[in-house]
């Protein structure tokens, strides 16, 4: 096959050293608009479950990255004056410009060609299919604002909705040695962040915080550095007079945030088009899984495209019907995670006034359907006591799934 992946993200990079790796005869081409190594992003997090399946789609490619990773198993609150720390799951943390590095170097090595700097953009046909023409598959792999998806948007039947909160991705040179959780009361509202290691001297910092309390404290206006000085006396104390860094650019404060999209797709092809990784569907960055389904994506399309050899437009078209349909059941449970966990940091007082310990414990269940419609501490203690009581661990399994499914019917309908 011809393949054409537009967008040199982790998806599309993972996607052609999978169909090189299946069939070297197979020409694969990745176009990313970015020159080499300027990517945007600090680090990005995994978990165990995801070195289990690199290494049976690449061993090699799967040891690179668990050498270029750090690791953590612990995760820390500071509410207030107050912490707590709980003992969990291993963490891995990677930077986005290493995991780059080693997919572009290992795709290279197998025969894939990486062209950087090179726009595909929907309002220039001639230059779009300059670089499609000839193609038996093109993979959009060019993110939640995907110049391909966009040129057949009615097609894909594209939904958008935007979050409630503002928030912002930044670097530190403070090191943490757990994943981080740090809620600040400021004189405008609340104010947290979520932080962890990606390598052994820097570490990504996410802040977020209502509307009301983001206008209040300025950080929608003056300068980029105005709001990081201001950002680093609020969390002072988490620092350790450690700078914060942005990405620069000479925009101003408010530029620098935003407001997450949660992105869906009515079908996620259209003739030898397909979509990928957050071309194809985004979840809330509060439960860190956006890198690991886009990789798993790639894994999916590439074993659907070889699990029968494509004979033709209906054998493809077969082949990314069983992609898609694949993908979209594993995606169920995690995309209703992501809704729930976004909803329980936008309802973040029902929470905050509760001892840190069971603050900290309800953080860990903000993923439930059931949380939203109990009260904090009732829902703590019936939680407690589940744990404990096999039948109750069995009726948590079997409402949570149907509630979630009926209040996301309600939502859409």
């Amino acid at each position: 096959m011809k393949v054409v992946c537009v967008g040199g993200g982790p998806a599309g990079l993972y996607f052609s050293i999978l169909m090189k790796l299946r069939d070297p005869a197979h020409d694969v081409t990745v176009y990313e608009r970015d020159a080499a190594g300027s990517t945007y992003g600090w680090g990005v997090t995994y978990w165990a479950a995801l070195l289990d399946k690199l290494r049976a789609g690449d061993p090699e490619s799967a040891r690179a990255v668990e050498d270029a990773s750090v690791r953590w198993s612990d995760g820390v609150a500071y509410v207030g004056d107050a912490t707590t720390r709980h003992h969990g799951d291993e963490g891995f943390g990677i930077g986005r410009h290493r995991l780059l590095a080693i997919l572009a170097g290992r795709a290279r090595d197998l025969g894939v060609r990486v062209v950087h700097e090179r726009e595909v953009e929907p309002g220039t046909d001639a230059g779009l299919d300059g670089v499609l023409a000839g193609a038996d598959l093109v993979v959009a792999a060019d993110g939640v604002r995907s110049a391909l998806r966009g040129r057949w948007a009615g097609h894909f039947g594209t939904d958008v909705s935007v979050g409630r909160n503002p928030y912002i991705w930044l670097g530190t040179t403070k090191v943490f040695d757990a994943f981080t959780f740090s809620f600040v009361e400021s004189e405008h509202g609340w104010i947290w962040c979520y932080a962890y290691r990606f390598c052994e001297d820097a570490s990504t910092v996410v802040v977020e915080c209502a509307p009301g309390t983001w206008r209040g404290l300025g950080l929608d206006r003056g300068s980029e550095a105005d709001g990081l000085r201001r950002l680093e006396e609020l969390f002072a104390g988490l620092l350790d007079g450690h700078p914060l860094t942005g990405r620069g650019g000479g925009d101003g404060a408010a530029a620098q945030w935003l407001t997450f999209r949660t992105l869906t797709n009515r079908t996620w092809h259209r003739g030898n088009v397909v979509l990928l990784g957050d071309a194809a569907h985004t979840t809330h960055y509060s439960i860190g899984a956006g890198t690991s389904l886009a990789l798993e994506d790639a894994l999916a399309l590439a074993a659907a495209l070889h699990a029968e050899p494509a004979a033709g437009a209906a054998g493809l078209d077969a082949a990314l019907t069983r992609y898609e349909n694949v993908r979209r059941a594993e995606l169920l449970s995690v995309q209703s995670a992501a809704r729930f966990s976004a909803r329980w940091y936008e309802e973040l007082p029902r929470y905050l006034r509760l001892p840190p310990e069971r603050m900290f414990a309800l953080l860990g269940q903000r993923h439930s359907p059931l949380l939203p419609y109990v009260p904090p501490q009732l829902y703590y203690r019936l939680d407690h006591a589940a744990g404990r009581l096999e039948p109750l661990r069995r009726l948590k399994r079997w409402l949570g799934p149907r509630l979630a499914g009926t209040l996301h019917a309600r939502t859409r309908a």
